[in-house]
């Protein structure tokens, strides 16, 4: 298959890749921020408290620009059962992934669990190959392991240390897979705000009903707590951080291919190194500061790479 194959498949499949990119750039700044809440909040406050405060805001925050923009619900009542099964699909993905860096992050730092869980990237090329049949050619597989390999440097995750604890965040990693696939799949039979607010009406009704059938019922998990004053801000502020980080994402993915995203993820690993420093006085060493140096080149040549592709497809020429 030619480079100018290759590039017009992907085009095809993605209307704007550097529009894409440059709103996944914007996510891996953005979604740390919420880790980082999400890290402090994991201290007192129970997962459902934080799960259904993180969708109540969703809905709150995109709720009306979704009734501005589309002049009501009438778009909603029309989508097809597709649509609605990978919704479904889509909200239970997310609950389980935000449950995961829930306690993930309870028993490891900030940048360690973000960088476990970035095992996402490669296993969303093969995915995006085999399910999306998207072209994933070799200077994207390469720029994939590169960026593994330089969030290894920035970590060093000691897998001996923490034990079982590290399936939280793998765990993490294979729910946003099927998120992204199924995200990728329905972004256009639904804008992305629509997208937002009907997975975030799903997920209360899937959280409420079981918390008010189970809590205090001797089912820690469906347990609730109050917050104090400080815990309320905090979980305000990571539901802004969720809210407006997935519907970065979630833009992004309807602009461009999901193997051209996946090694664009990288970039979040010095995000997040840097807010555990700053939030949690996580210092990285020599070695991870090459390894955040080593993942930000992987994220800028993947850049590089698709606006040459770009540039490719509309010449017409290799």
């Amino acid at each position: 298959m030619s480079k100018t194959t290759a590039a017009s498949r992907d085009m095809a499949r993605g209307d704007n890749p550097m529009l894409g990119i440059a709103l996944m750039l914007a996510f891996c700044m953005v979604i740390p921020f919420g880790d980082a809440l999400l890290k402090l909040l994991g201290q007192s406050v129970p997962v459902m408290t934080l799960l259904i405060a993180r969708y109540v805001m969703q809905v709150l925050l995109l709720g009306p620009v979704m009734l501005w923009q589309k002049r009501g619900i009438a778009h909603i009542v029309r989508l097809p059962s597709q649509i609605w099964w990978r919704l479904f699909w889509r909200t239970v993905m997310h609950i389980a992934g935000i449950s995961g860096m829930y306690f993930g992050l309870q028993h490891l730092p900030l940048a360690d669990t973000t960088a476990i869980a970035f095992i996402f990237p490669i296993l969303m090329l093969f995915a995006s190959h085999f399910f999306l049949k998207e072209f994933v050619g070799p200077h994207r597989i390469t720029a994939a392991i590169v960026g593994f390999i330089g969030t290894l440097l920035v970590v060093q995750p000691n897998f001996v240390e923490v034990g079982a604890n590290v399936l939280w965040p793998i765990g993490t990693a294979c729910t946003f897979v099927v998120f992204i696939l199924v995200t990728r799949q329905m972004s256009r039979g639904i804008d992305a705000v629509s997208i937002q607010v009907v997975s975030g009406v799903m997920a209360l009704i899937m959280l409420l009903i079981p918390v008010l059938l189970l809590n205090g019922e001797s089912f820690a998990f469906f347990d609730l707590g109050w917050p104090s004053a400080i815990e309320w801000w905090m979980l305000i502020g990571s539901g802004v951080f969720g809210t407006v980080g997935h519907l970065l994402m979630t833009s992004a993915i309807s602009y461009a291919p999901s193997a051209t995203l996946a090694p664009m993820q990288y970039l979040e690993i010095p995000f997040a190194t840097f807010i555990g420093w700053l939030v949690f006085s996580d210092f990285p060493n020599q070695l991870a500061a090459i390894g955040i140096a080593v993942t930000i080149a992987s994220g800028l040549y993947m850049i590089y790479r698709e606006q040459r592709a770009q540039n490719i497809s509309g010449q017409g020429t290799d």
